[in-house]
């Protein structure tokens, strides 16, 4: 099949690696959140090895990621878990060390966003290391004219989805243990955030 592909991915992955190196660098087990189409993983994974990168997606897709993955195949990248972050209940058999999740939490709707933290909550081991990329709002602000295109853009598309404030996910964090260690700017007007379960 042709290899699914998202623009964003190949502009971000070299600066986002530049900062998965220094925080999962002792992690043995990393789940991405939301594959999407497998680019990161396959990225990611084997520069990030020995670790354990297990992508996770909607079934729907699967057949993407796994097109990447056999297009650049990698023994520690492994196939998809069928994750909905509004399960009650996660396909993981164990805890594990980090996880990671690109450009997500403005497309999910925000009680999904709430779910999510909360089965990270119990996903994460202890000292565990948690990374979501993407765009965030700061005290109610938009921080730059195009975030706020795009905001608005989100919330045509679909009035669930929107850019969301740092504060608020960061007290969602908390709730679920984790303490931030590290707020990263990041080209486009994104960021990089990274906190540690405590």
């Amino acid at each position: 099949m042709k290899l699914p592909s998202s623009p964003s991915c190949e502009n971000n992955k070299r600066v986002i690696l530049a900062i998965l190196h220094r925080a999962f660098g002792s992690c043995q087990s990393v789940l991405e959140i939301g594959s999407g189409t497998g680019q990161h993983a396959v990225y990611f994974g084997p520069r990030l090895a020995p670790a354990i990168w297990q992508t996770s997606d909607l079934i729907e897709n699967h057949s993407g990621i796994n097109a990447w993955r056999a297009a650049f195949p990698a023994d520690n990248v492994r196939p998809p878990l069928t994750l909905d972050v509004d399960a009650s209940e996660w396909p993981l058999t164990q805890p594990v060390d980090a996880v990671f999740t690109a450009n997500t939490c403005h497309i999910m709707a925000w009680s999904s966003v709430e779910n999510m933290f909360s089965q990270l909550g119990n996903i994460l081991a202890l000292g565990g290391v948690l990374a979501i990329y993407g765009p965030f709002n700061y005290d109610q602000q938009y921080t730059s004219p195009s975030n706020a295109r795009f905001d608005s853009w989100l919330k045509e598309r679909g009035p669930h989805q929107g850019i969301r404030d740092f504060e608020a996910i960061d007290a969602l964090a908390n709730e679920a243990g984790m303490s931030l260690s590290e707020d990263n700017a990041m080209p486009a007007n994104n960021r990089l955030l990274v906190w540690h379960k405590i």
